[in-house]
């Protein structure tokens, strides 16, 4: 199985509420990588992050149909895998292309083990793309950094889950947005992740930037920063390469 993990995919933009399809992102050479690990008339299924939320599920995966093609990807097949049809989860052996979306960290965890995402992965053979919440599950200990309203300052909100074990990095996306955000009265980072990191290192990823997962070697493309023990540093720069993990 080959992996690429994004802050972000594009794909995308909104219109007075409404996607609008668009060419993915080539920052970096994301686009470029896609289509060196692309297979022509590809089967895709997307691992939706809210089950539940059929109308934006259902918009995300029309909007893909035609953002592939416009990207220079060819598909055959495009379907979306939520609480309507879990029974799709049979057919993941079948696919040549997983996608797993951004959401709610908490919400796509939940809903990725009870279709038994991790065990069907491990026999799978094709490409897994990921970005933002999809990204952030495929860790061993996923890090679900406080999201919505309340999270941060409740005392039972759980930031450490277990998540589907293709990494052991903990992806911090959008950080070029977040690192000034507020949630609860709190700063995102200086207040919440930042503290975080004293017991797991964390990786703010910019969209834009991705990592690539290939015969067990984790490459890092674009501006990135570590944060570990309270502490942010610099790792790797827009048009750069940083290699995580050796083969």
């Amino acid at each position: 199985m080959n992996i690429i993990l994004t802050s972000s995919l594009g794909g995308s933009f909104k219109v007075n509420g409404k996607r609008i399809p668009s060419v993915f992102l080539t920052d970096n050479g994301l686009l470029d990588k896609l289509k060196e690990l692309w297979v022509e008339d590809s089967k895709v299924m997307i691992i939706c992050a809210s089950p539940n939320d059929h109308e934006k599920n259902d918009s995300v995966c029309e909007c893909l149909r035609e953002s592939f093609p416009m990207s220079g990807l060819s598909i055959s097949y495009i379907e979306k895998c939520d609480d309507r049809n879990e029974e799709l989860i049979e057919k993941l052996s079948e696919m040549d292309v997983i996608l797993l979306v951004g959401g709610h960290v908490p919400t796509q965890n939940i809903f990725m083990k009870k279709i038994g995402l991790k065990e069907r992965l491990i026999d799978f053979n094709g490409l897994l793309i990921a970005w933002s919440a999809g990204s952030m599950n495929c860790a061993s200990n996923v890090y679900a950094a406080p999201e919505l309203e309340g999270e941060a300052v409740d005392a039972d909100y759980s930031r450490w889950i277990s998540g589907l074990g293709l990494t052991e990095t903990n992806i911090f996306p959008h950080y070029q947005v977040l690192k000034d955000a507020y949630l609860d009265g709190l700063r995102v980072m200086e207040d919440i992740t930042y503290v975080d990191s004293y017991t797991h290192e964390i990786l703010a990823m910019n969209d834009g930037s991705y990592i690539t997962i290939e015969n067990g070697a984790e490459v890092l493309y674009g501006e990135a920063y570590r944060i570990k023990n309270g502490n942010l540093e610099m790792i790797c720069r827009n048009g750069e390469v940083f290699v995580l993990k050796e083969r």
